[in-house]
């Protein structure tokens, strides 16, 4: 090669950028904000007997994913392609070969960087599951099913849709941000648990509304604005203008699902909620993250919209075909994740993320097909796998907390704390006039027997 071609090579090869460095670590701490959002907006919806469990099962998840990711998680989702199937690369296991300024390969940010915000959405992906599962899972059953899955199914998935060499990657499945790897993923996921350890005691016979629902806006205004990282992010710089555009549609996106829920709601029920306003801007984030670095705002609007009309109409399959999912999680996340990931295949315009157009852009069949495999098959992978490890979990060590226990409380029983103490609140009323109060009363009783 001459010295003139080897000069040209080197002044191409990518620099570490400090910019696209510090965007993408605050990137990462958004995403990290997601897991506590989550933990609010689930904890919000469940009863008060079990709102420290449903924070917990979300929590949890930040300690066990960040230490098998450290581990061997990275290296299994982004090490060296085997097969099309998994990653391995020796330097990855522990995080310890990794030189501090080397970067991910064609990026300007380093390895170390790009693991950090991967890390969170592994993190994130099982705490979603955990909505399905509300008031009735054993805390320790909860973790070991966290480190198996995230080992068996997350970090094997995370490679085929974004790992180099992965058979999705490798076939122009577009996923901008995690619509089949997260969501599609987790909703799965809690379809396959629910399905083995049944409905919770009083299931479509007593009434299970949220103790909370400032805490359930609470969470969503989290998850909203930690969805900015999330999507924007996961360009993984901020060179060109599509992570603006990623940005953009993900605000657009989520409005429009919001008040296409509200308007179902008003038509269907006759109320506009704030369960549903929380509850239609998270089927809009869930929709754009897969497809919104493909499409223009205008798509992003219609994108939106489909997914808080479908989703609104979904959750409510559950009291219809009697499966359990407490939190929605099937309703909002498999469903949402899947008609993002598909709308991809109409809405693309070829001329954002990549050249890949969509049928209303005059690409045909082509990405749709493409769309449509990864959808499916990460949907049956991750089903099927859930169960069979719930299925084994539950003939093991049992999944599910006893009857009376469930009944009772699942935070005192697996915690030994309750979300809210009024022991020493008081009612307003002094000690003194209490027992004023009572001595007047026994004054009363004498005369009356008298």
């Amino acid at each position: 090669m001459a010295a003139s071609a080897i000069t040209t090579l080197a002044a191409d090869a990518p620099t570490l950028s400090a910019a696209n460095t510090g965007f993408m670590l605050i990137c990462s701490a958004l995403v990290m904000l997601m897991t506590p959002g989550l933990a609010f907006f689930y904890g919000g919806m469940v009863r008060v007997k079990s709102s420290l469990n449903m924070l917990m099962m979300s929590f949890i998840s930040l300690g066990i994913v960040t230490i098998l990711w450290v581990l061997f998680g990275f290296s299994l989702a982004f090490g060296t392609d085997i097969g099309s199937v998994i990653g391995w690369s020796s330097e990855y296991v522990g995080l310890s070969g990794i030189g501090l300024t080397q970067l991910w390969d064609g990026y300007t940010i380093p390895v170390y960087v790009f693991a950090v915000f991967q890390l969170m959405f592994a993190i994130i992906t099982p705490a979603l599951i955990s909505g399905a599962l509300a008031d009735r899972v054993k805390f320790s059953a909860w973790a070991l099913f966290i480190t198996l899955w995230v080992t068996a199914v997350y970090f094997p998935v995370a490679h085929w849709v974004w790992g180099a060499g992965g058979w999705l990657f490798e076939m122009g499945v577009i996923d901008f941000a995690g619509g089949t790897a997260v969501h599609i993923n987790a909703g799965a996921a809690a379809l396959g648990v629910i399905l083995v350890i049944g409905k919770r005691v009083g299931f479509k016979r007593d009434p299970m509304r949220p103790h909370s629902l400032p805490l359930v806006m609470l969470g969503a205004g989290l998850l909203w604005f930690g969805w900015f990282g999330f999507n924007a992010g996961s360009w993984l710089g901020n060179d060109d203008g599509i992570g603006a555009v990623m940005f953009l549609n993900t605000q657009v996106a989520t409005a429009a699902a919001m008040l296409a829920w509200l308007g179902y709601e008003k038509v269907r029920h006759g109320s506009f909620t704030t369960l549903g306003a929380a509850s239609g801007a998270v089927a809009g984030l869930v929709a754009i993250t897969p497809s919104g670095g493909s499409c223009s705002p205008l798509g992003a609007i219609a994108i939106g919209a489909i997914a808080g009309l479908v989703c609104a109409m979904a959750v409510g399959l559950k009291y219809k075909f009697g499966y359990d999912d407490s939190l929605d999680v099937v309703g909002v996340h498999l469903v949402g994740g899947v008609l993002g990931s598909l709308l991809v295949g109409f809405f693309a315009t070829g001329g954002v993320q990549s050249d890949a157009a969509g049928l209303f852009y005059g690409g045909g069949l082509e990405q749709l097909g493409k769309q449509a495999i990864g959808v499916f098959s990460v949907l049956a992978y991750s089903l099927l796998a859930s169960a069979l490890l719930a299925f084994l979990l539950d003939k093991t060590i049992g999944m599910r907390v006893s009857e009376d226990d469930e009944v009772s409380g699942i935070d005192q029983v697996e915690h030994a704390e309750t979300a809210y103490d009024f022991s020493g609140a008081g009612g307003g009323v002094s000690s003194r006039s209490t027992a004023a109060a009572t001595a007047t009363a026994v004054q009363d009783s004498k005369k009356v027997d008298a």
